[in-house]
């Protein structure tokens, strides 16, 4: 049996086939451009050594998922659906809905439905992605995991904004969180490296791509997160402008004569890394600055120590702390922001060792330690794998009939 997991964009589809016992990876690939007339495919079937791409028809969803049932069956990956244990789909915002996945179903799809207005770039194709796949494969249990979902455990003290309570009660404004799926898979396997139990692993993580957040993790659950009621708040990020004054938003429509709608496309797509030095790619930003590009330095700076400063916060909220770990595109890859993340926290016993970085520059297949050996703090690289932890999440959703929907 199979375990097919799917990750469904606004114009897009990705997918992944693993094995359902033990886990291995079959195949991968996406469409993109669904709805255009450029339209593609890009397959790989592992062990093969070659990536397979072209053209594909594919004006909605629908036939986006042909496309790709076409191409698990010519490799004989999955000839059909009987093929299949379960299908399971990541989904953004979960709200105060879900606190763990799900086996979808009305209920499930209407509360997704409901929570669009907090994730409107995310939850239609998500949700529809789910519903495309019930209808190709209605004896197929589907499971929806949500990144929301390891943020849950927070504190009020930590998700709510000092703004009228009126607001969150009403109209559920607090803070939610995201990344949750990567930081699921991660801490667990920080605690198997630190032979410990997830659940008494004291954590700082820190999930650093084009998005960036920061989790603190105390005893296995979750007591804060950077990002907030989107993925706008906390760090800098490729394209995200992380924390401002909100009363920038007031003075840019004020004195700028910008509209809303402007703001919310400078801030998110237009500001970050991309905003300070024209980039969001952090390896063309690392060149630049050793260029002596001085607008890519401060970039650099400015990425780096925001994640100081959310250290020494986490800090201070955890107590004692098992490990810092990193992880994503630019956590598990960069060598320098590591480095220049952790330099200057020698006085909490935080040491790396640089000759143990560099080393780990080009990205581990699996955890590493970077710490010092007079390091209190264990200082870890983990490479992140969220289909992964959507297929473990899916078997074990199914195999229990487990429904996490909140009252």
């Amino acid at each position: 049996m199979k375990i097919l997991v799917l990750n469904s964009g606004s114009s897009s589809l990705k997918f992944k086939v693993f094995t359902k016992n033990g886990l291995q990876v079959l195949a991968e690939g996406s469409i993109q451009e669904i709805g255009t007339p450029c339209s593609s495919y890009t397959f790989k079937v592992m062990g093969k050594g070659h990536i397979k791409e072209g053209a594909a028809r594919a004006p909605t969803h629908i036939e986006a998922l042909e496309v790709m049932s076409s191409l698990l069956k010519a490799e004989k990956i999955v000839e059909s659906t009987s093929h299949l244990y379960a299908v399971g789909h990541r989904v953004v915002h979960g709200g105060e809905y879900f606190t763990g996945a799900v086996l979808a179903d009305k209920q499930v799809l209407k509360a997704i439905e409901e929570l669009i207005p907090l994730a409107p770039l995310h939850n239609p194709s998500n949700l529809l992605g789910i519903k495309v796949a019930m209808e190709h494969a209605p004896n197929v249990p589907q499971v929806a995991v949500f990144d929301t979902a390891f943020h849950q455990s927070m504190p009020p003290c930590a998700f709510v904004y000092a703004i009228p309570k009126e607001l969150y009660i009403n109209h559920k404004v607090r803070r939610y969180g995201f990344h949750g799926t990567s930081y699921s898979y991660v801490t667990r396997q920080a605690a198997r490296f630190l032979g410990t139990e997830p659940s008494i692993l004291s954590t700082i993580c820190l999930h650093l791509g084009n998005g960036a957040s920061a989790a603190a993790v105390k005893n296995g659950k979750c007591i804060d997160t950077s990002m907030g009621l989107t993925p706008l708040e906390g760090l800098v990020m490729g394209t995200r402008c992380g924390d401002i004054d909100p009363a920038i938003i007031f003075y840019l429509h004020r004195t700028l004569g910008m509209p809303v709608y402007e703001i919310d496309t400078l801030l998110n797509n237009n500001s970050g890394l991309k905003g300070l030095c024209g980039t969001r790619d952090m390896r063309a930003i690392e060149k630049m600055a050793k260029d002596g590009n001085q607008d890519a330095a401060m970039a650099l700076e400015l990425f780096c120590y925001r994640i100081r400063k959310y250290i020494g916060a986490y800090l201070a909220a955890i107590g004692r702390t098992d490990c810092i770990v990193f992880t994503g595109g630019i956590g598990e890859h960069s060598s320098i922001v590591r480095e220049k993340v952790i330099n200057g926290l020698d006085h909490m016993g935080i040491r790396l060792d640089k000759e143990k970085n560099q080393n780990a520059g080009s990205g581990p297949s699996e955890p590493v330690d970077l710490s010092a050996p007079e390091s209190t703090i264990k200082i870890l690289v983990i490479p992140t794998n969220e289909e992964l932890e959507i297929a473990r999440q899916t078997i074990k959703v199914v195999e229990k009939g487990q429904k996490t929907i909140a009252d």
